[in-house]
């Protein structure tokens, strides 16, 4: 069956949708098969840790329902403006790093979006099409947790991304999760860059001993079950949660704590991944 003609307004959206897309070098996809598993953490830091490293980096929070990436770096209140070619311009926290939310499109902080799939899908392709990003290296997208409406949106807009990281923790039920987030993956044909373990392990500060709360290893083993690569492990440190209720990430507040370096660590193996490609 041929496919439908597409209008006017559909072929100069595409072009816009193609002409930004054009702008960025790589695009990361970061997922979670659940909730309550850190990704937003994990986006947010791995997007910070990318623009002290020099590279223009972009973060993508399309979490529409329920954004926190302002949240973690204390812009909660900032404004969009327009541009002369009528685009949005993202909210710069540095030189390098700009954001995008549709917390910032909300007229009150507290306000629910109940919107149903299409208007999701229309919101995540004017993320895209509508805004600024400019010349970009890195483009960080942080998903909300599971399959749904965003995730298909977000693999139809950009089919050539880099590839997603998956974010669990070390329990068999975030693991079981996370192997669902593995094969929307593999069904939608985007590359998988490797798996993350987050709170894989608690160190004390007061004596730095590590005590395995949620155990260890369930990230990595899965990995390893399903030929794919293991990117770190994060411990769960207090100064994680406190630096992001404060508006800054880990690598940021705490550059030398636990956290911080293994956070250092997966973003080498990262670009080393999506460079190679």
């Amino acid at each position: 069956m041929p496919k439908p003609m597409m209008s006017g307004e559909d072929i100069e959206s595409e072009t816009k949708l193609k002409d930004s897309l054009s702008r960025i070098k790589h695009v990361i996809i970061v997922m979670s098969g659940k909730g309550g598993v850190g990704k937003s953490t994990v986006s947010s830091n791995l997007a910070q840790t990318l623009s002290l490293k020099g590279y223009r980096t972009g973060l993508m929070d399309i979490d529409i329902t329920g954004p926190n990436i302002p949240k973690m770096f204390k812009i909660e209140d900032a404004k969009l403006y327009v541009n002369e070619n009528n685009k949005l311009i993202p909210i710069a926290v540095s030189d390098s790093l700009s954001i995008m939310s549709m917390a910032f499109l909300l007229p009150e902080r507290d306000m629910a979006v109940m919107w149903r799939g299409p208007m999701k899908a229309t919101a995540i392709r004017q993320f895209i099409e509508d805004v600024e990003w400019g010349d970009l290296d890195f483009l960080i997208v942080d998903m909300p947790p599971g399959t749904g409406d965003e995730a298909i949106s977000i693999v139809q807009l950009i089919p050539k991304a880099d590839g997603a990281v998956i974010v669990t923790t070390p329990q068999d039920v975030a693991v079981l999760d996370s192997r669902k987030s593995i094969t929307f993956a593999a069904q939608t044909k985007i590359p998988i860059i490797g798996v993350v373990e987050n709170m894989s392990g608690f160190i004390c500060p007061h004596c730095n001993k590590l005590t395995e709360i949620f155990g260890s290893g369930g990230g990595e083993k899965a990995a390893k079950e399903l030929n794919l690569q293991f990117l770190g492990r994060i411990p769960i440190e207090p100064g994680v949660a406190a630096s992001g209720d404060s508006g800054m990430p880990i690598v940021l507040a705490e550059p030398k704590s636990g956290s911080a370096v293994a956070f250092k660590s997966i973003v080498e193996n990262i670009i080393r991944t999506v460079e190679k490609k």
